[in-house]
């Protein structure tokens, strides 16, 4: 097979949800009333950046073969720390930042380990820690409340140059400084060795638990990125236990459209990110078709079913499991 046909192979999932995404959104700017405008680009950004953020959570530790329940909990429960941190002058505010992201990250450590060293099935382990991580956020916000420093909120959900959605630059960059660096790891690599094969990549020497660990650690900290910038939307924390869980079964979705493998070993985060977008387009189309909001959840549910069968069936056509991976 040439170079190109096999990295059109690799990154069919992705391209499939790019192009799925670019549809629906031409159809919805078709529609909307203000049409092609930065204000609309500016608002579907934000929108869509929020689940990106927690669709890349769930990518790193579908890759191992796991799953992650509790994300949508790190992101309520950072979005009610936030409330209470990020505010005040720039120093006060930058640690701040740095605090929510540090908790992030042990919650997202904490999954890993329970995981790893308890031995408990991914599902069984991150439904306890969900509910363990929004009982911090009920006690930080048990009704909603708090601020933010406006200042850095206003910049990094406005527009640079008038243009470009800030959102959209610090999901790149999440990208960039965290994304890309993993997976052209040897920890990387060895997340995707445990999600196609984790006992012959054992047999290998290829470090799994190390592997694995890193996956869960750096998605409790892209989960507390989604969080931070739900609270510079809303300038507020809630713990809101039924945004928690649809962020986490959207997230599932979204990963799913975005061509990763829930039974692991294949996949990526930036198909993830397309899959997120297009998702939350499907809402943005039901409101300018003007559905009926009752009909939402239906037809989002819908949706979540068709991507999650897609993605099994497309592994029960494979004939040899080793063809799934190759």
């Amino acid at each position: 097979m040439s170079e190109w046909r096999y990295w059109l192979a690799e990154q069919k999932g992705t391209l499939l949800a790019l192009g799925i995404f670019v549809a629906m959104f031409v159809l919805y700017t078709a529609n909307h009333p203000a049409g092609f405008t930065a204000n609309v680009v500016q608002t579907a950004s934000n929108k869509g950046v929020l689940l990106a953020f927690v669709a890349m959570a769930q990518t790193l530790v579908v890759i191992t073969a796991g799953i992650d329940l509790s994300v949508g909990m790190i992101f309520i429960l950072t979005n009610c720390l936030a409330s209470w941190l990020v505010v005040g002058g720039p120093a006060e505010t930058a640690l701040g930042v740095v605090a929510v992201l540090l908790v992030g990250v042990l919650c997202g450590a904490l999954n890993g380990a329970i995981v790893i060293y308890g031995r408990l099935q991914p599902i069984v382990a991150t439904i306890a820690t969900g509910a363990v991580y929004f009982g911090l956020a009920l006690l930080l916000r048990p009704f909603p409340g708090g601020s933010v420093n406006e200042t850095l909120a206003d910049a990094l959900t406005g527009r640079l140059f008038g243009v470009v959605p800030s959102s959209l630059v610090v999901l790149l960059a999440a990208v960039l400084v965290i994304w890309v660096p993993f997976s052209r790891s040897v920890y990387g690599r060895a997340a995707y060795a445990a999600g196609s094969s984790e006992v012959a990549a054992y047999m290998s020497g290829v470090p799994i638990k190390r592997g694995k660990f890193f996956a869960y650690t750096l998605g409790g900290l892209l989960a507390a990125i989604g969080g931070l910038f739900l609270t510079f939307f809303t300038y507020t924390g809630e713990a809101a236990y039924a945004s928690g869980n649809a962020y986490t079964l959207f997230s599932i979705a979204a990963v799913v459209l975005g061509g990763v493998s829930l039974f692991g070993g294949r996949g990526s985060a930036i198909g993830a990110i397309f899959g997120a977008f297009a998702f939350r387009t499907i809402g943005d189309l039901l409101f300018v078709f003007d559905f009926d909001p009752l009909w939402q959840p239906l037809f989002q549910g819908v949706v979540l079913l068709v991507a999650v069968s897609l993605g099994a069936f497309a592994l029960f056509r494979v004939k040899n499991r080793l063809e799934w991976f190759g």
